[in-house]
């Protein structure tokens, strides 16, 4: 198998050659953004709104776009080729940059750092398929959370907090309310009736969790934005989490206690069919 190329400031080269300065700011201060995207069948997925989101976070970072959007696409593309096509999951983030000393003040002159990678996608396992447990664990996050920022201490801990327990997700609780998961959005059901937080500064705008949200409005599947407590999240007759990665898994058991009946939903079950036909109709083309 031949190495996987990666991107680093306007360069496609093998991995082990790829090198940033220790002085970058995003290494020395988790100064930077990032993004993840899927690809199936050799095209990005949902690009545009990737590249939006993009866009957000370095506005709100201060960081100007070192690329637009057509540029990041002529990248995102080539590097896709670059590693064979099919299905893969494209990583790319963007620093301040290199700083000539380690000072907390935006350095002056200097150019962002520009890398981007892809690795291997495979279709959700038996573990998704099935369903996965969750624990739910206070939110020790900033206040910041609708910037994707890689600064992800805190999503670590609490993700690290979930598999000590033997869970595959935490479920982020502030303020007696979820907001989502460590590395994921979350919903719940509740009567027939589809719920997810709000977006907020206190959560990320997850590009899976608007188009479940889109499938459910497309497919006369009862869906609203509302706040979830901890108690509606423990008695909902169904829970899901949402990510690129993931797409749409069911959490079956909560804390050690089942979700409904300890199964995936009939409405998980319809809407992650609803999610296979659209991502089948992105590889033949019919969406964008």
């Amino acid at each position: 198998m031949s190495e996987e190329i990666v991107y680093l400031n306007g360069s496609f080269l093998p991995l082990h050659e790829a090198h940033v300065s220790v002085m970058d700011r995003g290494f020395l201060f988790g100064d930077g953004v990032y993004e993840v995207i899927p690809v199936y069948g050799g095209r990005a997925f949902r690009l545009e709104h990737h590249l939006q989101r993009l866009d957000h976070s370095l506005q709100g970072v201060r960081i100007d776009n070192p690329l637009d959007h057509g540029q990041w696409s002529d990248v995102l593309t080539a590097l896709i080729r670059h590693n064979g096509g099919g299905d893969q999951s494209l990583y790319l983030q963007v620093t301040r940059g290199v700083a000539p000393r380690r000072d907390h003040a935006f350095p002056a002159g200097v150019q962002p750092t520009v890398f981007a990678m892809s690795t291997p996608l495979g279709e959700p396992g038996n573990a998704v398929q099935n369903g996965i447990t969750a624990v739910t664990v206070d939110d020790i996050r900033w206040k910041h959370c609708n910037i994707k920022a890689i600064t992800l201490l805190p999503n670590v801990l609490m993700r690290q907090q979930a598999i000590d327990a033997g869970a595959a997700e935490a479920i982020l609780l502030r303020d007696g309310h979820a907001t989502e998961g460590s590395a994921s959005n979350v919903f719940i059901v509740r009567d027939g009736v589809v719920i997810t937080p709000p977006k907020s500064n206190l959560l990320l705008p997850g590009i899976t969790r608007d188009l479940a949200v889109e499938l459910c409005h497309a497919n006369n599947i009862p869906c609203r934005e509302a706040d979830i407590s901890a108690a509606d999240l423990r008695s909902a007759d169904e829970v899901w989490v949402t990510s690129s990665t993931r797409e749409v898994a069911a959490v079956t058991q909560l804390d050690g206690q089942p979700i409904g009946d300890g199964r995936p939903g009939p409405l998980w079950q319809r809407i992650s069919a609803l999610y296979s036909a659209y991502k089948q109709d992105f590889r033949a083309g019919k969406v964008q």
